[in-house]
């Protein structure tokens, strides 16, 4: 059998098997958002951010030594990673207060907003150019947002700026993240986030304890493990296909939170807010896309 055959096959194999990861990480961050807005109903998002973190770290730990060894607990931006931790934790206070009012898919839809922000920021903080196609997504990103929210008309609750607020923050943290050196990787950055996200939330946990009943335990332990096995699953997806062929999946996310969302609460989003997920979901797989394709070109000229 000829090389050409061998190779060309492999690729498509760690290209399936990525995707898999991707789909399979994703449908576990989702399930820990449904327990997380489960334990809304009854517990301050600090609290829930802080067991989260406090159940999730050792096995976070022990996943980024075992697949990088213990230099990738090394870091040289202490204060970055600290800095966001913080932006983290208000992220997800603002997503699990958003989850209390939202259905489980609508407020996901808006958190997915992230990449549009990301793409926007890029420009005014890093000033990097952005041709006119993405902006065209980004602005279709936007009036998909606006297609769910509803500002000025009697649909519109306030509510949905929280997930909103959570996608621009997700996006400031995105942006932080260039100013990490390239010798830290994503176990190092995911190592950080879990450990920051637990000091930070510690700082308020004084004044939102509730001591959490018997019965509740194992809601808390499904939150971090599934938060924990989701981003297990997704860092393997890219580190074994290429970004820009599974980076697209993630917005099998909407699917999984509409599914949950009907199944536990009976909730069903309107068409107005399939609608606008279309449009956010459309405008970062196109993104997410032309990024990939734009890193290629620059790959080869250099």
């Amino acid at each position: 059998m000829s090389s050409t055959t061998v190779f060309p096959a492999t690729r498509n194999h760690s290209a399936a098997a990525g995707i898999a990861c991707v789909i399979g990480g994703i449908f576990f961050l989702t399930l820990s958002d449904a327990n997380a807005k489960w334990l809304g109903t009854n517990y301050n998002p600090l609290q829930i951010l802080f067991l989260r973190a406090l159940i999730a770290l050792p096995f976070v730990t022990a996943l980024a030594i075992g697949l990088g060894g213990r230099r990738v607990l090394r870091t040289a931006h202490p204060g970055l990673h600290l800095t966001r931790g913080a932006i983290n934790v208000v992220s997800a206070c603002c997503f699990y207060l958003g989850l209390r009012a939202l259905p489980l898919a609508e407020a996901t839809a808006i958190a997915f907003a992230a990449p549009l922000f990301v793409t926007a920021l890029s420009v005014l903080i890093l000033k990097e150019r952005v041709d006119a196609k993405r902006w065209l997504a980004v602005l279709a990103g936007f009036a998909g947002v606006l297609i769910i929210v509803r500002p000025g008309t009697d649909a519109f609750q306030a509510a949905t700026l929280l997930p909103l607020t959570t996608a621009l923050l997700y996006a400031v943290m995105m942006i932080t993240a260039r100013g990490i050196s390239h010798g830290e990787g994503m176990l190092t950055t995911t190592f950080y986030i879990v450990a920051g996200q637990l000091v930070c939330s510690a700082v308020g946990l004084p004044w939102v304890w509730h001591t959490p009943a018997l019965a509740d335990l194992p809601y808390f332990a499904a939150v971090a493990l599934f938060s924990t096995l989701g981003l297990a699953l997704i860092t393997q997806g890219f580190r074994i296909a290429p970004a820009s062929v599974v980076a697209p999946f993630d917005y099998t996310g909407l699917i999984w939170a509409t599914l949950l969302g009907w199944i536990f609460w009976r909730e069903a989003p309107d068409a107005y807010a399939y609608l606008g997920a279309l449009f956010i979901a459309g405008s970062g797989v196109y993104i997410a896309l032309r990024e990939a394709h734009g890193s290629r070109k620059r790959r080869t000229k250099a």
